[in-house]
């Protein structure tokens, strides 16, 4: 089985992939953007892109019936290794114990030039 989830609450796919896919047991969330699903915007600053990216993340899993403690696994996809320590601050405030497990990663660039994309798999 494999269920497209989607919202408007999130930023829409802008490609040939949907925002998350539901199996039954698990729903994968693609890698969200900080942008702003009411106003298209993307805040300045890690810590505000981080805030976007994760509440993006918090509507698609509310709209697949799930929240944030049901993420077991995330992927953090920075545009330099020198704003891990904000962005983990605001990761910090978002996610409990247990912790989701992590990977955490610099890359060459990101869509629209953003600083951080941040992509989860949750279970029912």
């Amino acid at each position: 089985m494999k269920t497209p989830i989607a919202t408007t609450a999130a930023p829409g796919a802008i490609g040939p992939y949907s925002q998350a896919i539901d199996t039954g047991s698990f729903v994968f969330i693609s890698g969200q953007i900080p942008v702003n699903p009411a106003t298209g915007e993307v805040p300045e600053g890690i810590k505000a892109q981080a805030a976007q990216s994760i509440a993006n993340i918090k509507a698609i899993l509310a709209e697949a019936g799930l929240s944030i403690d049901n993420v077991v696994k995330t992927t953090v996809f920075l545009a330099d290794m020198a704003l891990f320590g904000e962005m983990n601050e605001v990761y910090a405030q978002e996610f409990t114990a247990p912790f989701p497990a992590r990977s955490a990663v610099a890359v060459r660039e990101l869509p629209k030039q953003v600083l951080v994309e941040i992509e989860v798999i949750a279970v029912r």
